[in-house]
């Protein structure tokens, strides 16, 4: 005697598909820019930095986790501040919305280059960041 088919979950329709997890990168466009003109290796490195600390900071967190697990399907977008002012503001906004990140800070100079979210569900954040284009 063969077993019936275990019953469908969701009342035979498909599961939910699963948040698109997204990192979001933010860069000082006016670093690559004169008077500053820094290298682009040096401003990549920047968005680097922000983003591991990020993904550090919030490692205990399931969307984290998840994003990682991801492996070569990881998606991230890279976005561009056009100032530190700007950046300074988004991150101030962030903060009062309770999203997690992390703002990257070169030293010694002190200057605030980049910061990253940790990954969330693109459709919990991206309002938060509808002002940023992506990075050119």
């Amino acid at each position: 005697h063969l077993k019936p088919p275990p019953a469908a979950p969701y009342g035979g329709m498909a599961a939910p598909a699963a948040a698109e997890l997204v990192q979001y990168v933010v860069l000082r466009g006016d670093l690559a820019r004169p008077p500053r003109s820094w290298p682009l290796g040096a401003v990549v490195a920047q968005g680097c930095h922000a983003a591991l600390a990020a993904a550090h900071a919030y490692r205990e967190r399931p969307d984290t986790a998840a994003y990682l697990e991801q492996g070569g399907a990881m998606r991230t977008v890279v976005l561009e501040a056009p100032d530190e002012a700007s950046l300074l503001d988004l991150e101030r906004l962030l903060r009062e919305e309770g999203v997690e990140h992390r703002l990257w800070t070169e030293q010694p100079e002190g200057v605030a280059t980049g910061l990253a979210l940790r990954p969330y569900p693109k459709e919990r954040v991206q309002r938060h960041l509808r002002n940023f284009r992506l990075l050119r």
